[in-house]
């Protein structure tokens, strides 16, 4: 585990994958498998941030306050249809979970191993946290490392998937020339949190936290607590989850076979995520005057701005006049959005089925 750890820090300082949470983790993995440190042991400081942070839940739900002050639904609300897209970009969760279950996992530990797909690491956390917490290390870390791999692994897809003429697709600019009101932003979160807790309860910790930095944001008139969640907030919590997780990186967990199985199903599930997309984006143009550019299908996944920039590029590696941007961060959002959501529906299952 002391070369695991090794590994990461190098992946996070060497070569910038997802340094804020990879450094951390990977210190963390080799802090506690030092030996007679006691890291983890019931009076250990790690033990204590763990039991505090991550067996709470406190940690992941206090990131999405910090995400929600970050977020920017504008672009969604401008082209709501978008928002079908970023419903699409959770397919990989459904399709992980069906993987996982034929290869054996059990019906919970499906379902965290699934959850990859939402491409959304504090969402991994906390539901990994409920449901399978001696698989937090490598859920965790596959998570954030396939987020940081999306500019390698989407564009080859996305050329795939579409002609030459589909990526040279100018959108109409009109699109996002519709203005948003203050008012609107302001009100969003607030009917955003009502209608989602109301169709899934359980899963009102995440969405409430999202919604309630997305409201900070927002409202205007809480600019400090604002900033705060965006940066002091986030940057302390950040830290000390990846720190926590690390130490929960047991080398006889990590090492075994169905480890690396979770590494390879969380691949798929990025996969899946990107073709669900940007094919959805092709058949919504069957029915639509304005027709979209399908790239902008891949941004779908929670992966944010990472994703809508990778869609911006390979458009405009197509045709240098095409601005894909703005549509790209719309979907992107509309993913953020849409993993949360699926990750509620998911906890509302389980709790419904008995199995949680």
């Amino acid at each position: 585990m002391l070369v695991v750890g090794a590994a990461l820090i190098y992946l996070g300082v060497a070569k910038q994958v997802e340094p804020l949470l990879l450094v951390p983790i990977g210190f963390g993995a080799i802090l506690v498998n030092l030996p007679l440190t006691g890291l983890m042991g019931e009076e250990g400081l790690l033990r204590q941030f763990y039991e505090a942070g991550i067996a709470t839940e406190i940690f992941p739900c206090l990131i999405f306050i910090g995400v929600g002050a970050m977020t920017d639904f504008a672009p969604l609300l401008q082209n709501p249809r978008v928002l079908l897209l970023g419903g699409a970009g959770q397919f990989g969760i459904f399709l992980t979970l069906l993987l996982a279950l034929a290869l054996g996992f059990k019906q919970l530990e499906a379902v965290c191993v699934g959850i990859i797909g939402a491409c959304d690491g504090p969402t991994a956390i906390y539901v990994t946290t409920q449901y399978a917490p001696h698989l937090l290390g490598p859920i965790a870390v596959a998570a954030y490392s396939y987020m940081s791999l999306v500019p390698i692994i989407q564009p080859p897809l996305m050329r795939a998937l579409t002609t030459k003429a589909e990526r040279k697709r100018v959108m109409p600019p009109s699109i996002y020339a519709r203005p948003v009101s203050r008012a609107v932003k302001v009100i969003f979160p607030l009917v955003v949190l009502v209608v989602t807790v109301l169709i899934a309860p359980m899963g009102a910790p995440l969405m409430g936290m999202l919604m309630l930095g997305n409201f900070l944001k927002e409202c205007g008139v809480v600019e400090r607590l604002s900033k705060a969640a965006e940066n002091e907030i986030t940057n302390i919590v950040t830290l000390l989850l990846g720190i926590t997780i690390g130490a929960t990186m047991d080398g006889e967990v990590l090492l075994r076979l169905h480890t690396l199985a979770i590494f390879g199903l969380g691949f798929l599930a990025i996969v899946g995520d990107t073709v669900a997309g940007v094919l959805l984006a092709k058949f919504m143009n069957l029915f639509s005057r304005e027709k979209l550019n399908p790239l902008i299908g891949a941004a779908g996944i929670s992966a944010f701005p990472m994703a809508a920039r990778v869609v911006h590029r390979v458009g405009a590696q197509a045709n240098p006049q095409t601005y894909l941007l703005m549509h790209a961060i719309g979907v992107n959002t509309g993913g953020q959005l849409g993993s949360v959501l699926a990750a509620s529906i998911m906890l509302a299952l389980l709790h419904a089925m008995g199995l949680a």
